[in-house]
């Protein structure tokens, strides 16, 4: 660690995800050096799911300061430089400003499902299936919901994109975080040129004129420059005055491409999951689809190549409420445990549980749910009279709830599609404890599963090589070729293929969570 050559290139990697913002400082090897983080959670405000932005800098300042001061402890140094720094956060939402670079709204979250008219219509209207999570299916509901901010807005942003443009001044985007903004073309590696004609059409035809081109921020791809660090930028991570400005910056990323990245999987037939909050799937295609599916979302990686992502809004966030209302239990009965220890030993006892849980069901739907068609939702847990209640079964039951979703999108791929995946590599909390989250998620997949040594915390590291790659590209024209020459090389990583058994009872699962979904939709419809 304190080797002088190894400390003469740094890289740091800021992630702003749904329930933590994560900093991370990587060295020339690009290993980790020092880490931060700074716990935040969304909230339901006026109906719909947001952050409150004055948080996100409280929060970076509170991940940032950690990090260096693990930092300055282990080299007895404090940070004042880094050679590039890259900003990710969670994918599409609503970020809408005046030309005062004023907020018109609170900030629409992903999570948010309001936008199925405006999706529909969009879908319909480009022929390209826009999800309501998209920036601009956000935009056009505005439109459609006549509400007042709409005639003042000057630009559109993404979470990471606010931030990258509070510390650079530049509206700039990566590709993969601009895919979810608006379609992408992946011969340009712009904005479909066609479709954001169709869409100022549109928009006049309903009584707004507006040109989408101006609005949106510029797209950039992996590898360049998208402005430097300024002074003040530089205050706004770290008010002690240490860190310099002037500092490179890569083109901000959504949390898709960082989780591409720090799987490996950019290039062609390769294909990751992150579960955690929200649960998604990507799979970088050879080809295009064989027609578009509503279900499915087509972005791209961070250097423009298509991909079909199965974005599923609710992951483990109904799981950590339940673990969390375990552990209180168990601490009115004296006992002393982290929360890691909770969630690695209930993890754990699953695996004693029934292989479909016995009858148990569980639907986790905090939000709505964009695949099995829900506005909003409301977590349900159902059982028949006569099923083994049991801690194994019931954590089993939350663990398969998490992929059940994520399945159905997945049988749009690997069926409808008949997209042959090999191996798919896990990311992100679910796969924190060994083998339980990858062996479900095989079972439930009918897919072998890859976990690497850092499955729990990729997504910041990933940011980090992406700000490592602007003084990379020269060499590496090819991030593939980087990623597998300078990265992943020497990652230590297991596999685990599906087990019959494991296939079988998932299947069995799905089949009752499929049937009882309108159990979920009465909830919803009469709470």
């Amino acid at each position: 660690m304190n080797d002088n050559n190894k400390m003469n290139k740094r890289y740091l990697g800021i992630e702003l995800g749904s329930t933590r913002i994560k900093v991370v400082l990587i060295d020339e090897n690009l290993k980790p050096v020092a880490t931060g983080s700074s716990a935040w959670e969304n909230r339901l405000i006026d109906g719909y799911w947001s952050y409150d932005l004055d948080l996100v800098w409280d929060k970076i300042r509170e991940a940032y300061g950690e990090m260096a001061a693990q930092y300055k402890s282990l080299t007895k140094k404090s940070l004042s430089k880094v050679n590039a720094i890259g900003i990710s956060g969670m994918m599409h939402g609503y970020l809408p400003f005046d030309k005062n670079d004023q907020l018109l709204t609170g900030f629409r979250t992903w999570r948010n499902n309001k936008q199925l008219h405006a999706s529909q219509a969009l879908t319909q209207l480009f022929d390209y299936p826009v999800p309501q999570r998209w920036s601009i299916a956000h935009f056009y509901q505005a439109m459609l919901n006549q509400e007042e901010h709409v005639s003042k807005v000057y630009a559109l942003n993404t979470l990471a994109g606010y931030v990258h443009w509070k510390l650079t001044g530049k509206r700039v985007i990566g590709i993969g975080e601009a895919s979810g903004m608006f379609p992408i073309d992946s011969h340009t590696k712009n904005y479909n040129i066609e479709m954001m004609s169709k869409f100022n059409t549109k928009a006049e035809e309903i009584g707004y004129q507006v040109n989408i081109e101006e609005i949106l921020p510029i797209v950039q791809v992996a590898g360049e420059t998208a402005g430097y660090l300024t002074n003040e930028g530089a205050k706004l991570i770290d008010p002690s005055g240490c860190l310099e400005g002037n500092i490179p910056m890569c083109p901000p990323e959504g949390d898709a491409a960082t989780g591409m990245v720090a799987t490996n999987s950019v290039k062609t037939k390769t294909g990751n999951i992150s579960a955690g909050t929200s649960i998604f799937a990507m799979i970088v295609l050879e080809k295009n689809l064989k027609k578009r599916h509503s279900e499915i979302d087509m972005v791209t990686t961070p250097t423009g190549n298509p991909v079909a992502m199965v974005h599923v809004n609710n992951g483990t966030s109904d799981l950590n409420g339940w673990v969390e209302l375990l552990g209180e239990a168990a601490k009115l009965l004296g006992a002393d445990f982290s929360i890691n220890t909770l969630y690695e030993q209930l993890y754990k006892e699953s695996l004693k549980g029934e292989k479909d849980c016995d009858g148990l069901l569980a639907y986790n739907y905090i939000s709505g749910e964009h695949i099995t068609d829900f506005e909003s939702g409301r977590p349900l847990f159902v059982r028949r009279p006569d099923s083994r209640f049991t801690l194994a079964n019931f954590m089993k039951a939350h663990l398969y709830a998490s992929m059940a979703v994520l399945r159905i999108g997945l049988d749009i791929l690997t069926v409808d599609e008949a997209i042959h995946v090999s191996e798919i590599t896990g990311h992100g909390g679910l796969f924190k404890t060994p083998i339980v989250g990858q062996r479900y998620m095989a079972g439930a997949t009918n897919i072998p599963v890859t976990v690497m040594n850092h499955a729990g915390e990729g997504g910041p590291w990933g940011m980090a090589l992406l700000a490592s790659y602007v003084e990379k590209k020269e060499a590496y024209p090819d991030i593939s070729q980087f990623l597998e020459d300078e990265v992943f090389s020497d990652v230590d990583k297991r596999i685990m293929y599906p087990c019959d058994a494991d296939v079988a009872g998932f299947r069995k699962y799905l089949k009752a969570y499929k049937k009882g979904i309108c159990i979920e939709r009465r909830a919803v419809d009469n709470m």
